[in-house]
């Protein structure tokens, strides 16, 4: 019997074989998206199934040509850690977003009369339930970044180029991400030249760095 992980690779490199946006493409991706969305992080969050939604997108546009971010490796995990990483990523996004939302929509402050009918300023956000400690995930591995305490992620740089680091973009490619069309025009480097060297010196380390630390 073929192990599930490995099923899972063999329909991705047969799906991959197919033309963009062919039938013969579209129904092993389908066939994909079946197999794993029951192995796949759950949570009872409200904006659970939009985070859901932008990974099944994610999937499709990154699994065989890499047209919104890093395309998918085998060689660095299975289908279901690389959608649960995304998964994860885009969950913490939500949360944060939905506290901004909230801490901008309540107002600063209101008067409540006391019982010496002195009117007292109070913050209602002091009497919110305290929130859920947010993913450590995207915060360890910023701190892990910006620490870089051995020197390593700053002494891997492009030839010539001390200032486009793996810790420069390492750090830009977190979410929310900086796009390589960005990067290419602010360092003056060619886009394939900037993610070949991230996916070659700089995801490897992130990726090493994320298992050890049991985050992926």
């Amino acid at each position: 019997m073929v192990p599930f992980d490995e099923q899972l690779r063999r329909l991705v490199t047969e799906a991959c074989g197919h033309k963009p946006g062919s039938p013969q493409r579209q129904k092993l991706l389908t066939q994909i998206i079946r197999l794993t969305a029951s192995k796949l992080w759950r949570e009872t969050t409200p904006y659970y199934q939009d985070a859901l939604q932008q990974t099944w997108l994610y999937f499709c546009r990154n699994v065989c040509e890499g047209l919104t971010g890093q395309i998918y490796d085998p060689n660095y995990g299975s289908v279901i850690t690389w959608l649960n990483a995304y998964l994860r990523r885009r969950l913490q996004d939500f949360y944060l977003n939905q506290n901004r939302e909230q801490a901008t929509t309540v107002p600063q402050r209101t008067r409540q009369s006391t019982s010496g009918g002195i009117s007292e300023a109070i913050d209602p956000i002091d009497n919110l339930p305290a929130s859920p400690q947010a993913p450590p995930i995207l915060e360890d591995l910023e701190m892990w970044a910006q620490t870089d305490s051995n020197g390593e992620l700053r002494g891997i740089y492009i030839k010539g180029r001390p200032d486009v680091n793996c810790q420069v973009l390492i750090l830009r490619r977190l979410p929310p991400e900086v796009s390589w069309r960005e990067l290419s025009e602010e360092f003056g480097l060619s886009i394939p030249t900037l993610s070949s060297f991230y996916q070659r010196q700089c995801l490897p380390r992130l990726r090493k760095f994320a298992e050890l630390e049991g985050l992926l």
